[in-house]
């Protein structure tokens, strides 16, 4: 027999399933991603730290699990919900069900949720505080979710990033690339050095002045969790890397982050963007992509308006939210969504390459008569 769950949130609404994953309480902010794959890969995507992820495709762990699709070490995820659990799993390569995975490695979970309606229930109402427990009465869960932290004002990537330098790719390679770990998925590196970029890997609280010391053509700034607004060391860090003249190049976070170190302001969006299937259009091709998204924050429309250093590149179709932009004076562009995206979509996947001809431009031998 299952063992009973139970999914409060902090408005108030009870929800009632059934375990799965460790038998525990977990809180966090409550959000819905609508990947219809790669469940493994957004547990532990380093952005999701902090968050209970509600799955919208209506079952979960019928491939069970692999290692090799992982974005980092470990899921990051705060807590699971989903609406049918699947103990059993087809996929011959898996190393595991699903089940097994998230128990070995404590994470919560409730399962048997009419997720359409939990869903719709966020979209109406915003994204918000949450708990699951498979331990706790109702009553109890009421006095734990008031030890939830808000997302708002939360700085988070100095809890996930890498806690010393590393590096990935050839020693040989012709490009090297300075990358602050705000909370990085492990494909964006893997995509540099898949196209002869060498990396130097940096934990998020790193002083520029040690990443220059490496002398990179280029840096990079990650994704990650958390509120950007507070992140003053990294706000700086990114101003320097630009004073340096070098190229730069910015997702998610990174791409918040760039524009605060421009003088753009970020804000909290009602529920965010959680997906594989986000429209968005580039402003300078006239093309759209359909890309992959993870973010809950949002740069300002307003301030890009009264800023005239600052370039528009990328729009979401759906909302118009920025999804990317790009600075006039520098080397140095950014975009809200994530071209990395594995199992995909891959329509956007150029922007590194773009990165590395930008690269190269700047270090081209001048060519002589």
């Amino acid at each position: 027999m299952q063992k009973k769950a139970y999914l409060l949130l902090e408005d108030g609404l009870l929800v009632e399933g059934t375990a799965i994953g460790k038998i525990g309480t977990s809180g966090g902010e409550i959000c819905f991603n609508t990947g219809m794959t790669g469940y493994q890969e957004i547990y532990t995507d380093p952005s999701y730290y902090g968050q209970i992820i509600v799955n919208t495709n209506a079952h979960i762990g019928n491939y069970g699990a692999f290692d090799a699709e992982q974005e980092s070490s470990r899921p990051m995820i705060a807590g699971l919900v989903v609406n049918e659990f699947a103990h059993e799993f087809s996929r011959k390569s898996a190393t595991g069900s699903l089940q097994q995975y998230l128990e070995s490695r404590n994470v919560v979970g409730i399962a048997n949720i009419d997720t359409r309606m939990l869903v719709r229930y966020i979209r109406s109402k915003g994204a918000m505080n949450a708990i699951i427990s498979s331990e706790l009465t109702p009553e109890q869960l009421k006095a734990e979710i008031k030890k939830v932290p808000s997302m708002n004002g939360l700085e988070l990537s100095s809890v996930v990033t890498t806690k010393e330098a590393y590096t990935v790719g050839d020693v040989n390679a012709p490009i090297k690339v300075a990358v602050l770990d705000l909370g990085i998925k492990q494909s964006i590196v893997t995509n540099l050095a898949s196209r002869g970029v060498y990396c130097k890997v940096f934990p998020a609280k790193t002083a520029f002045s040690e990443m220059k010391a490496w002398n990179p053509h280029g840096y990079f700034i990650s994704n990650g969790p958390g509120d950007p607004s507070v992140m003053a060391y990294a706000i700086e860090t990114v101003k320097q890397a630009l004073d340096s003249g070098k190229p730069l190049f910015g997702i998610c976070l990174g791409h918040q982050l760039l524009a605060l170190a421009s003088g753009i302001s970020t804000y909290k969006m009602h529920h965010g963007h959680r997906g594989l299937n986000h429209p968005v259009k580039n402003l300078i091709t006239g093309k759209g992509e359909m890309t992959s998204q993870n973010h809950g924050f949002s740069v300002n429309e307003k301030d890009i308006e009264k800023n005239a250093n600052v370039e528009v590149t990328h729009v979401h179709l759906n909302d118009n939210t920025i999804m990317g932009i790009r600075l006039k004076d520098r080397k140095a562009f950014s975009v809200q969504y994530h071209p990395e995206a594995s199992p995909g979509p891959h329509d956007s996947r150029y922007l590194f390459d773009e990165f590395i001809e930008m690269i190269q431009a700047e270090i081209a031998e001048p060519i002589t008569a």
